[in-house]
């Protein structure tokens, strides 16, 4: 049986990986330190639709449910992080723990150093002493910044990005190369796009949309909605991800040629306008919007589309959840565990 680490197991795609790996029994392990930040969001209530209970939690101690396992653990407390690898072993580690959001990262940057770049070359000091087969982490289609090229390709120059959030995750990128040359440690990096769907963040424009056509307040609306996004639904992401393990576990015995570095866009190659996005839920509540027009704010980009071409090539990955499919079952999640479950602000 596969083996798998998921670091941010509390966070969106995090627990998203954790039902949808155990489902197809693969034994799965969780950390996450369980930050509220950049504000309180809903990261217990995740654990509980996996059915853990939550009020046992305690540092450091594993809770286990339906075959799998978390524990909440910081990592950055490196000396508890080591101890827990010398008494694991892991096929694949992957690493979706990070400080998120582009606005919040312009506020409090340093939040942002320790918890992804210095969190995860914690992980890779002790992944580089084990027996894993591959680190899989979260990068970002922020990386591309100022690049007007579209798509964007994942040989194309990174070296403008646009807010510290972006910076961090191009270092994760440049961390990542190095234990890979240095320790021919093999890792993949995932540049995610507007990644959608149940359990979302809080703090993403899909959910915000979501609550305020919902609740009959307005959308902050920003560059009069001039801007466009690759919206990726988070099954097509888990699915990715899935395949790409596979593959990893299949070739294991291959040798490597080269530095075993990887870097992989993952989306839709569909750009929606926010507009378009913001008529799809309507259309999905049956209510319209109501809109108070902003100016764009620092750190965003105006356009993002991937070039998905060479994880096509990797794993034959189509992506199959348009839009409104994907937001008819966001819409439906917030409907029946949002709104009526619990009370989020």
């Amino acid at each position: 049986m596969i083996k798998v680490l998921i670091t941010g197991a509390a966070g969106f795609i995090g627990s998203y990986m954790m039902r949808f790996l155990r489902d197809q029994s693969i034994e799965v392990v969780g950390l996450d330190n369980l930050s509220p930040l950049p504000k309180h969001d809903f990261k217990l209530h995740r654990l509980s639709s996996l059915n853990f209970d939550v009020d046992k939690i305690e540092y450091n101690v594993p809770l286990h449910a339906d075959q799998s396992t978390f524990i909440n653990l910081d990592l950055n407390d490196e000396k508890k992080l080591r101890n827990f690898f010398d008494n694991h072993e892991f096929d694949f580690v992957l690493h979706l723990a990070a400080q998120t959001g582009v606005r919040y990262s312009v506020e409090q940057p340093l939040a942002y150093i320790d918890n992804n770049i210095r969190a995860f070359c914690s992980l890779l000091e002790c992944c580089k002493e084990s027996s894993v087969k591959n680190v899989l982490y979260s990068s970002s289609s922020s990386v591309y910044g100022l690049s007007n090229s579209y798509p964007f390709e994942e040989d194309a120059p990174t070296h403008h990005p646009l807010s510290v959030y972006a910076v961090t995750k191009k270092a994760d990128e440049l961390l990542a190369h190095s234990y890979s040359s240095l320790y021919a440690l093999p890792t993949t990096g995932l540049r995610f796009f507007t990644v959608y769907g149940p359990w979302t963040r809080i703090d993403m424009a899909v959910y915000l949309f979501i609550k305020a056509i919902n609740d009959g307040t307005s959308i902050k609306l920003f560059n009069n909605g001039e801007m466009y996004r690759d919206f990726t639904y988070v099954g097509d992401v888990a699915k990715a991800i899935k395949l790409l393990m596979l593959k990893m576990h299949e070739d294991s015995q291959q040798e490597e040629i080269g530095v075993p570095y990887k870097i992989f866009n993952v989306g839709h190659e569909h750009p929606i306008k926010i507009m378009d996005l913001i008529t799809t839920i309507e259309e999905a509540l049956g209510k319209k919007a109501i809109i108070e027009e902003r100016p764009i704010q620092a750190g965003d980009m105006i356009k993002t589309l991937a070039n998905t071409s060479k994880l096509y090539k990797e794993i034959n990955y189509i992506p199959d959840t348009n839009l409104k499919t994907g937001i008819e079952k966001t819409v439906k999640w917030y409907l029946e565990k949002c709104e009526k479950i619990y009370s989020y602000s």
